[in-house]
Formats: structure tokens, C-alpha cells, sequence
């Protein structure tokens, strides 16, 4: 059985969130979540965050077991961007790109 959790708008570029989220994938949960408290990327705090919703959500709502738990998927994708202007020289401006994400975590019992 398959059960996801999403985190959505997060304040982060999905590109430097994306090698973290290729790493955890099918790994056990328990090795996963090892992985996301002790790496010091803020990407870390945010699909930590998100996998433990994601174990709650199997333990609660489907009654599945957090031994039997793999990562079968973890996926960044891109949310809207906030576009910002900054001045610059002669009267100009320079354009900011200021991204979001959105990350999703489903985890499965199967290996």
C-alpha cells in the first residue's frame, strides 16, 4: 500500500533540493529519516518534515507498520516564483527570481 504526504509553496529552489530528495529515495524509512536530521541543508529540515508527516499518515490513517516503510518515491518539483526587481546602474533593474517548491514523499511496505 502507498501513502504520500506533500509539502507545498516552500520557500527553496527545487534544484538544491533535489539531490537530497534522489538520495533518501528507496531507502527504509528509519535510514531515511537518519539521513534528513543530520545533514545541515536547509532542504534537509523540509523533507524531513515532510517524510515524518508522511509516517504519520501511514501509521495513522492506514494502520501500516514503520519497520515494514520504504521511500518509494521523493520528488521536488518547482511551485510559482515570486519575481522581484533590484535597481541597478544607469536606471536599470535586474530581475530576482525568488523560487518555491513543492515536495512529495510516498512511501510504500513493499521493498
Amino acid at each position: 500500500m502507498e501513502v504520500s504526504a506533500t509539502t507545498k509553496y516552500v520557500r527553496m529552489s527545487p534544484t538544491k533540493a533535489r539531490d537530497l530528495a534522489g538520495a533518501i529515495k528507496g531507502l527504509p524509512v528509519a535510514d531515511a529519516l537518519r539521513i534528513t536530521e543530520f545533514n545541515a541543508r536547509k532542504a534537509a529540515v523540509q523533507i524531513g518534515k515532510t517524510l515524518k508527516s508522511a509516517i504519520a499518515n501511514a501509521e495513522n490513517n492506514e494502520g501500516l507498520s514503520v519497520d515494514n516503510l520504504f521511500v518509494k518515491e521523493a520528488v521536488v518539483n518547482g511551485g510559482p516564483v515570486l519575481k522581484r526587481w533590484r535597481p541597478r546602474a544607469r536606471g536599470m533593474a535586474s530581475p530576482i527570481q525568488k523560487k518555491t517548491s513543492h515536495i512529495t514523499i510516498v512511501l510504500t511496505d513493499k521493498a
